[in-house]
């Protein structure tokens, strides 16, 4: 019997993904365990292994091609098999049949619209976030026939309806129309990394009640900390560090002395997590990705250092794999290269806090006896989830982080 290699699911947001590049040809011989393809997902670009062996009859879906996960991309037979007829190939919900031909293009995504009885009876799959099927799941609600007002009609948290409510819901809010494109104007596709960045965001904002407080540090004892560290380290050949070493180092000592935001909200209880897994926010071409340092608590600053620089260097290469860009219990968003004082950020769900970083600058304070000198100052901005964390556990949190960048022989100790 035929075997068929399918669109895997790399990642637990992952919907659909692009063959990038074929390893295979009509003809090979594979084996279990072999790399076949690079498949890009919403966040990275990873080698695809085979779970079977025989010789690739043929590839169904080009290098180019979107499709979505569970779709058969290529056939593989046995010796003294013979390839299915056409019209024989197994069909994907939410996907094109393909009769041993390439897969077509799917249509462009339907603007948001009410479900109609007909789609609802013929079993399309219902598109919802994650979250939405975990809230209808807690709340016993079917989402058939919601209509969904996140990107593209998808289902998201705030459009599940109240279970057992007494009272009628709001009405969810609908999206404001854009202004239709124009003569000289440019229509550019959503890419799975940019759809998944904005329900996100979309759903944190809309689901999660942040709130924010901001402090400022005295950043001098850190730069000049910084600059001897740096010295005795290029004297032995070794990396430099960047202030942003410093301040990842800082945000996890200070939570382990706060363990109560190192947490998240799960319904009907709060998790607060025993290791500090942090997220750190990477800019890449298509958007941004948060890949996780994992404990640590447990990391050194040169080892925090280190790995922030690889994990970097592979978020823009796309070759991140998904247990290191999944799991985060902490993010922090670093600005200050981009010269940005303060920003306010928005909290990476389910983490219940994110830590903005502002840019170190000169400025005028006061000094001993009331003298006016120049300073070096950076704005520290948390944005906190209140279900999970009060004012006063951020802000004392807040104070645990000023102690370590003020004195930042504290947080090797």
């Amino acid at each position: 019997m035929a075997k068929y290699i399918e669109m895997p699911k790399l990642a637990d947001t992952m919907t659909e993904g692009t063959v990038v590049k074929w390893l295979i040809k009509d003809g090979d011989k594979i084996s279990t365990g072999d790399e076949v393809a690079e498949v890009e997902t919403d966040k990275a670009t990873m080698g695809m292994e085979t779970f079977d062996s025989g010789i690739v009859h043929r590839i169904l879906v080009p290098a180019g091609q979107k499709v979505p996960c569970g779709t058969p991309i290529a056939i593989i037979l046995t010796k003294g098999e013979v390839a299915p007829a056409d019209g024989s190939m197994p069909v994907v919900a939410g996907a094109k049949a393909a009769a041993a031909a390439p897969v077509t293009a799917a249509p462009a995504a339907a603007p948001v619209a009410a479900k109609s009885a007909s789609a609802v009876d013929s079993g399309a799959r219902i598109k919802a976030s994650p979250l939405a099927k975990k809230v209808a799941t807690a709340a016993g609600v079917s989402l058939v026939g919601v209509e969904g007002t996140g990107p593209g009609g998808r289902i998201i948290a705030r459009d599940v309806p109240a279970a057992g409510s007494s009272a009628p819901a709001a009405p969810a809010a609908k999206a404001v129309a854009s202004t239709p494109a124009g003569e000289g104007d440019q229509k550019i596709a959503l890419s799975g990394m940019r759809r998944v960045i904005a329900e996100r965001l979309l759903t944190s904002k809309t689901t999660i009640p942040h709130f924010y407080l901001t402090i400022e540090i005295d950043a001098a004892p850190l730069m000049a900390f910084r600059a001897a560290a740096n010295a005795a380290s290029e004297g032995s050949g070794g990396p430099k560090l960047t202030v942003n070493d410093f301040v990842l180092k800082a945000v996890v000592v200070a939570a382990t002395r706060v363990p109560a935001v190192n947490a998240s909200f799960a319904g009907d209880c709060i998790i607060q997590y025993g290791s500090v897994h942090l997220s750190v926010a990477v800019s890449v071409d298509d958007g941004l990705v948060t890949p996780v340092i994992r404990d640590a608590q447990k990391k050194s600053l040169r080892e925090i250092s280190e790995g922030v620089k690889d994990l970097a260097t592979r978020a823009r290469s796309k070759k991140l794999k998904p247990d290191e860009y999944s799991g985060g219990t902490i993010t922090v968003s670093n600005l200050g290269a981009y010269g940005i004082e303060d920003f306010c950020a928005i909290i990476n769900p389910p983490q219940a806090m994110i830590i903005a970083i502002g840019a170190v600058v000169k400025k005028p304070v006061v000094g001993a006896g009331d003298q006016i000198v120049v300073g070096q100052r950076m704005k520290i901005t948390l944005s906190g989830d209140h279900r999970v964390v009060d004012g006063a556990v951020a802000a004392t949190y807040l104070g645990e982080l000023k102690k370590l960048v003020e004195s930042p022989a504290l947080m090797l100790l």
